[in-house]
Order: structure tokens, then C-alpha cells, then sequence
């Protein structure tokens, strides 16, 4: 089975649009679980522009004591301290997550674009994840399909990898789906090969997910966006219903 880990970002994102705190990131995020989510993802960033330290804290709070349910921590390992975070690091021995998804997001990037050159950063990289797990903490490293890249992961210790879907999903209906949809298909099969688990995220929708979940290696994906906008129009337990269903 593949497992449906719910980004609340978005949520948070309308929260933050007001005082208040209408809609309760926690509040849906159990909403989700109780209809049959595996697990909530959050992508804190330094900027605060969405999702809050203390909104870490407080779904920590919620999924450690539940079994089965996973808590994943997206974010860039390089992030500082700053007056209103208190760096990605601290964050994640903290909250000490199920699962710590290393992304290499500039703190000016609207949304993540691109995974991690692993031939750049793969000597940085190492006693961070060393660090992670000393924290009882699954690491994932978010990348390209790239076969190279894979590899280097493996070589730099992760334990899953993170495939980034986004061309995937933008290319979709058109001839270059296809050849998209074969490397991710190749950079699964060489992960699993390598002793690494592999997750997928970024763009997926009802309409490219029955294909992507088609990949025999694929874990996790991590969907926000899409099923927050699902879940305005057909509402939340139907969305995650349909999600749940297109994966497996």
C-alpha cells in the first residue's frame, strides 16, 4: 500500500491570512487522519509565511502517540536561527518526526523546484543526516530523477529518497510525460536496488497520481495543494477518499 501523507502548508497559509487561528492546522490535520490519511507533512520556512514553529509542535504533539500514523518534516538542513525560527535542525530534534525530508529551498523560493545536487552538497549533507538520526530520526533526501543522484544518496547515507515530481506533473497529456515518467520509473528501481525507500511529491493530482503510483518501488507521496483544492470543491472526506483511492 502507498502511503498518503497530507502537506497542510496550505492551510496554514489561510490562517495566517487573519488574527485568529481559523482554520486550526491541528484540527484538520486530525481530520485528515480520522479519514485515512498515513500522515501529515509541514514545510517550515524561516520567513514564517505558512506553517509555524509552534505548529510543529503542536502536531508533533498529535501523531507521536498515535501508531502508524507518520509525522514528516520538510525543510532545508542549511536553515539558521532567526528571531521567529529556531533553525531546521533544532526544529527536528525538538519534535523528533517520524520522518526529516532534506530540501534545498532558497529562503525567497515560492515553492520547491528542484532537488538536491547531491555532487555539490553530498559532503555537507553527511553529518547532517549522521545528526538526524542520532534523533531516532527517518531521513529522506528530496531529488531529481537522476540516476546519479541516486547513487549519491545512498552513498551519503539516506534512507529514502524523495523524487520530485513536478516536471512529471507539468508535462502531463503531452509526449513528454512519457520519457519524464521512465527516468522516475529507473531512479525507483535503482533506489530500491541501493537499499533505499522511495518517496514522490510535488504537483500530483487525481489526474497524473493513478500513473505515477503505477511505479512497483513507490512508498510515500506527500499531496497538498492539490487535495486543499479538491478539498474545496468536493469537500475533505470525499478529497482524501479520492486520493487514497487513485493510489491504491
Amino acid at each position: 500500500m502507498i502511503a498518503l501523507s497530507v502537506n497542510v502548508n496550505k492551510i496554514a497559509l489561510l490562517r495566517n491570512s487573519r488574527p485568529g487561528n481559523f482554520p486550526c492546522v491541528v484540527t484538520f490535520a486530525q481530520n485528515c487522519i480520522n479519514l485515512g490519511a498515513h500522515g501529515i507533512t509541514v514545510h517550515p520556512r524561516p520567513d514564517g509565511r505558512h506553517i509555524q514553529p509552534r505548529d510543529v509542535k503542536q502536531l508533533a504533539n498529535l501523531i507521536t502517540p498515535l501508531k502508524k500514523i507518520e509525522l514528516n518534516i520538510e525543510g532545508n538542513p542549511f536553515s539558521m536561527p532567526s528571531e521567529k525560527y529556531p533553525g531546521f535542525l533544532a526544529l527536528i530534534e525538538d519534535t523528533k518526526p517520524d520522518q526529516c525530508t532534506l530540501v534545498p529551498d532558497s529562503s525567497d523560493q515560492l515553492t520547491s523546484d528542484h532537488g538536491f545536487n547531491l555532487k555539490e552538497y553530498g559532503t555537507l549533507l553527511v553529518p547532517i543526516i549522521d545528526q538526524i538520526k542520532s534523533f531516532g530520526v527517518r531521513t529522506s533526501i528530496f531529488i531529481d530523477p537522476d540516476l546519479e543522484q541516486v547513487r549519491r544518496a545512498a552513498q551519503v547515507g539516506a534512507d529514502r529518497i524523495e523524487l520530485y515530481t513536478g516536471p512529471f506533473a507539468q508535462s502531463w497529456g503531452s509526449m513528454l510525460s512519457q520519457r519524464i515518467f521512465s527516468q522516475h520509473l529507473a531512479a525507483a528501481k535503482l533506489a530500491a536496488e541501493l537499499g533505499m525507500m522511495v518517496n514522490a511529491g510535488h504537483d500530483l493530482n487525481l489526474e497524473n497520481l493513478k500513473q505515477y503510483a503505477s511505479i512497483p518501488e513507490l512508498t510515500e507521496v506527500s499531496i497538498g495543494h492539490a487535495l486543499t483544492i479538491e478539498a474545496l470543491d468536493r469537500g475533505l472526506r470525499e478529497a482524501i477518499h479520492a486520493f487514497l483511492s487513485a493510489l491504491n
